[in-house]
């Protein structure tokens, strides 16, 4: 694939990301759209609403408030579970990165000492060697071929892969991908209290019917409905590309690495099947070869050489130390460039990214769905109980103050000012209404005798209001009567002025 072509496909996936990143964006503008006419038609229906109509029934908010509250507790265990699986996908895909780290970083340890030690080592005592056998042209000749040997290993390490030459460091993109994802699990883990700590509140506000923790759940929850909307859109958009990726991660793979490893080389870790041979088993065999080559060598110069030239021997030795050494780092790096190794750290950090990782991303996906149509809802409802307390305080204040079923009523009857202001108002009204519609006196009367009458009116406690008002019509009961009680005329008078006596028993 060509650099341009590979260019503008990069910019449509990311251009696909943002797209899908806006969904959050979508769906916050639609909820605020929606709770705008939600309130606008709450606010008409209160206007229009009759002023003797009877408060509506609260039954259905609450309800309403306790269906969002069960929504949003449903939606945190899903967020919880959701978060839980990413960390645990982000923390395997890190754990295997750090591992394929170690493994590579150990490769090219190896190669780069190996090299030094058969390059500078060797050569060394190689040319002392050339000089003290200078006067035997038989172990000359066994030194050269020694020298091919050297120049062999030396060839076969080159071709191994270098490590340092990659465009990527995996132990950084661990750590900045733990970094990253630390701060991602903490903050979701916050939202998620957030949404428990807003349910609570509502409850507590609705149970206390106070406007001053609605106003501060309002702003929370609307706070909380801007987060749900922006993490549905992050949550999808790296669900996609995740899904992108693991449609298909060996091409993904075999482009990022195409700098410093061979197609065959990336397949061979990526697939490491039976089928496919060790690209590095050649190399690794010619450099077995040539140090066990060298080994003889060097155990048929200590032989035969020591005996005539003593100083040679430590030379001798020391390349035999080096080529133990050497040996022994080229079977550290047979096992290390075997796939299996690599293939399963491969393995783990593609489990881990497309299976927990995918699926904790698309259960956070629906708990920001779920939390934010829930709080939206939630929403409306503190909305309605708002207007309902408003409503409420207005119907109290409307009542009349003489019912003794009104608790505010009583509240003010209790108050010895107002209580007094209220007796006096209506001891002057009824006062004034009777003297209006009290005939003049008539010239007969058939009173009782005065001392009978103070009396009487000493009994309704002198007020004007049951002197001449007939008993007839007030409710009362009649007297029951009593052994005790004595009979007393009393002459009343009615609206016509026709005088009338009636006994009464004290």
């Amino acid at each position: 694939m060509s650099r341009p072509l590979r260019w503008r496909r990069q910019v449509h996936v990311v251009r696909s990301l943002v797209v899908l990143g806006c969904v959050g964006a979508a769906g916050l503008g639609l909820s605020l759209l929606v709770l705008t006419a939600y309130l606008a038609c709450l606010c008409c229906c209160r206007n229009k609403k009759d002023e003797d109509a009877k408060r509506p029934d609260t039954c259905c908010v609450t309800w309403a408030a306790v269906v969002a509250g069960l929504v949003i507790c449903s939606a945190v265990g899903v967020g919880f579970y959701g978060n839980s699986e990413t960390n645990d996908g982000v923390y395997q895909l890190t754990y295997s990165l750090h591992n394929a780290n170690h493994t590579l970083g150990s490769i090219n340890n190896l190669v780069t000492e190996t090299l030094s030690n058969v390059d500078t080592g060797l050569r060394q005592h190689l040319e002392r060697l050339d000089e003290i056998f200078a006067t035997r042209s038989d172990y000359l000749q066994a030194l050269r071929f020694m020298r091919l040997m050297v120049n062999n290993v030396i060839r076969e390490l080159t071709v191994l892969p270098d490590i340092k030459k990659a465009d990527v460091d995996l132990a950084t993109i661990a750590d900045q991908t733990a970094f990253i994802e630390y701060y991602r699990w903490l903050a979701y883990l916050l939202l998620l209290i957030l949404d428990l700590v807003i349910c609570l509140a509502v409850c507590l506000g609705m149970a206390k019917h106070s406007r001053c923790l609605l106003i501060v759940i309002m702003a929370f929850v609307g706070l909380s409905l801007i987060l749900s909307w922006a993490s549905l859109g992050a949550g999808t958009a790296a669900a996609v590309g995740t899904s992108d990726f693991c449609v298909s991660p060996d091409k993904f793979i075999v482009n990022k690495t195409k700098g410093f490893l061979t197609a065959d080389v990336a397949h061979y870790y990526l697939f490491c099947s039976p089928n496919l041979p060790n690209p590095f088993q050649q190399s690794l065999t010619i450099g077995q070869r040539s140090l066990t080559t060298m080994q003889i060598q060097i155990q048929g110069l200590l032989q035969f050489s020591v005996p005539v030239f003593p100083t040679a021997e430590r030379d001798l030795v020391g390349i035999q130390r080096l080529l133990n050494s050497t040996e022994f780092s080229l079977h550290q790096l047979t096992a290390l460039l075997d796939c299996r190794g690599l293939h399963k750290d491969y393995l783990d950090a593609l489990i881990g990214v497309c299976y927990d990782g995918v699926e904790g991303l698309l259960y956070l996906s629906l708990f920001s769905l779920l939390s934010a149509c829930a709080l939206s809802a939630m929403l409306c409802a503190i909305f309605q109980v708002w207007t309902l307390m408003g409503s409420r305080d207005k119907e109290y204040d409307d009542i009349d103050e003489e019912d003794p079923f009104n608790p505010q009523a009583r509240r003010m009857s209790y108050n010895p000012r107002r209580a007094n202001i209220h007796s006096f108002c209506s001891y002057t009204s009824s006062f004034g209404s009777q003297a209006s519609l009290q005939p003049p006196p008539p010239s007969v009367s058939n009173a009782a005798p005065p001392p009978e009458y103070m009396n009487q009116s000493m009994l309704f406690g002198g007020s004007p209001r049951y002197e001449n008002v007939p008993l007839i019509g007030r409710g009362s009961p009649p007297p029951s009567y009593s052994p005790s009680m004595r009979t007393t005329y009393l002459s009343l008078t009615d609206a016509q002025g026709r005088h009338f006596g009636t006994d009464f028993q004290v």
